[in-house]
C-alpha cells in the first residue's frame, strides 16, 4: 500500500493526516506540500474535469473551493468584453488558458484561493494565468517545462503542483469512515453524455449542439457539487452554483444570484470603473462586487468610493434590472428533482431557456407546466446526482 504523509487534516489541530491506495498512488507532488482539503479539491476536481473532456472532446478546467466547483469551463475564445472580466489584459491565450481564465472568471469572488484542475497538460500561458491569481494547487496530467518553473516560484516556492495518472482507474467500491464508521458504496461511474437529453418533457423540445454541451456541462459539474446542487451554465461557461443547500430553491436563487452578477459584470459602466493607481487584482473584484450590489454597509461604501481615483458612474437598480434582462440562452442543471414550480420561475428571471434534471417528483406536472408558460426545454435523465 502507497502512502503520502499530509501536513494535517482539515484543520491544524487535526495533525495526523495521509493519503494511501492498494497499489501505487495516481498522484506526484511536483511542488509544495498539499494538505488533506487540497487534495479533496484537487481529485474531484480532476473527476469533473476528466468527464468533461471525454463528453465534449474539448480542453476543460475547474476552480474549486471547499470541495465544490467555483467554476467550470470548456475551452473557447474569449469575448473583449470577458477577457477584460478576467484582467488577464494582452496575454495570448491556448485552449487550456482559455479554460481556465473562463473557469475562473465564472465566479471570481468565489475562485478566490481556489485549487485549480486541467484535462490537459498546463502550458506557459495558462501557468501565467494561474500565477497573477491568488490560488493554492493546481492538478494536471502534465506541465511544460516552463509551465513547471513559473509556478514553481509562485508563494514564494510554495504553491501545490500536483501531477495525476491520466489512466488511473479507481476500485469500483469506495470507503470512507464518519465517527469510527465505515460506509461502502459502489462509486458513481455514471458519464453524463448527450444521450442522457432524449426524454425532452416540454412542448418545446428544440436543443442546439451547442445547449446539448452546456447541460452536459452542468450535469458534470453537479455530479462533483456538494449537493443540494443548482448549477447555470452559458456558452461553455460554468455562471453560477448554488452548492450544499438544504433547499432546492435556495441552490436556484444563489446560484441565480451569481449567474446575474456574471452578466452585470460585463456591462459598461463596469468595465470601466475608474480603479486607482497600485490596486490589486483581488481588490479589484471586491470593488466590483460591491459597485454592483444595492445593500451595502457604509463601511462598505467607504471602501468602495476608496477603490476608484474618483467617483465612478451610478450603475442604477433599473439599469441593472434592464442589463439582466438581456442575459438570454441560459442553460440550467439541478442534482434532484424539482419539488415545485418556484425554481423554475427564479430560473426564468436570469435568462434560463434550457433545464436538465432527474425529475421524479410528484409535482412534475406543475414543473413542466412552468416550463412551457415560460417556452422553456427542458429534459429529465432519471439520473439523480447527489455527492457528499
Amino acid at each position: 500500500m502507497a502512502s503520502l504523509k499530509l501536513r494535517y487534516g482539515c484543520n491544524p489541530h487535526q495533525a495526523t493526516a495521509s493519503l494511501s491506495a492498494q497499489g501505487d498512488l495516481p498522484v506526484t507532488v511536483l511542488n509544495g506540500s498539499p494538505g488533506y482539503i487540497n487534495f479533496l479539491d484537487a481529485l474531484n476536481s480532476w473527476q469533473l474535469v476528466k468527464e468533461l473532456k471525454e463528453a465534449s472532446g474539448r480542453t476543460a478546467a475547474a476552480s474549486f473551493k471547499h470541495v465544490s466547483p467555483a467554476g467550470a469551463a470548456l475551452a473557447a475564445p474569449l469575448s473583449d468584453e470577458m477577457r477584460k472580466v478576467c484582467q488577464l489584459g494582452n496575454l495570448e491565450l491556448t485552449p487550456a488558458a482559455q479554460a481556465y481564465a473562463l473557469a475562473r472568471g465564472g465566479d471570481r469572488m468565489s475562485s478566490f484561493g481556489d485549487w485549480a484542475a486541467l484535462s490537459d497538460e498546463v502550458d506557459e500561458a495558462t501557468a501565467l494565468i494561474i500565477k497573477r491569481e491568488v490560488s493554492d494547487g493546481v492538478i494536471a496530467p502534465s506541465y511544460t517545462k516552463k509551465a513547471l518553473e513559473i509556478l514553481r516560484v509562485k508563494k514564494g516556492g510554495k504553491y501545490n503542483v500536483v501531477q495525476i495518472n491520466p489512466s488511473y482507474e479507481p476500485p469500483a467500491q469506495e470507503l470512507r469512515s464518519v465517527f469510527g464508521v465505515t460506509f461502502e458504496q459502489t462509486r458513481n461511474a455514471r458519464i453524463m453524455t448527450k444521450k442522457d437529453l432524449g426524454n425532452i418533457v416540454t412542448g418545446n423540445r428544440n436543443l442546439s449542439d451547442s445547449v446539448r454541451d452546456d447541460l452536459v456541462l452542468a450535469m458534470i459539474t453537479l455530479k462533483y457539487t456538494q449537493s443540494n446542487s443548482v448549477c447555470y451554465v452559458k456558452n461553455g461557461q460554468v455562471i453560477g452554483v448554488g452548492a450544499g443547500q438544504q433547499s432546492r430553491i435556495h441552490c436556484t436563487r444563489l446560484a441565480g444570484d451569481k449567474a446575474d452578477i456574471w452578466y452585470l459584470r460585463q456591462h459598461p459602466k463596469a468595465l470601466n470603473l475608474p480603479f486607482r493607481k497600485g490596486l490589486s487584482r483581488p481588490e479589484k473584484d471586491n470593488a466590483i462586487d460591491l459597485y454592483l450590489r444595492d445593500d451595502i454597509t457604509a463601511v462598505e461604501r467607504k471602501f468602495w468610493r476608496e477603490a476608484f481615483d474618483r467617483e465612478p458612474e451610478v450603475l442604477t437598480r433599473e439599469e441593472k434590472a434592464e442589463w439582466i434582462a438581456g442575459n438570454r440562452g441560459v442553460s440550467l442543471g439541478s442534482d434532484a428533482f424539482f419539488p415545485f414550480r418556484d425554481n423554475i420561475d427564479r430560473a426564468a428571471k436570469s435568462g434560463v431557456r434550457y433545464i436538465v434534471q432527474p425529475g421524479g417528483s410528484v409535482r412534475d406536472d406543475g414543473v413542466i407546466e412552468a416550463c412551457d408558460e415560460y417556452g422553456m426545454v427542458m429534459a429529465c435523465t432519471g439520473v439523480r446526482l447527489f455527492h457528499h
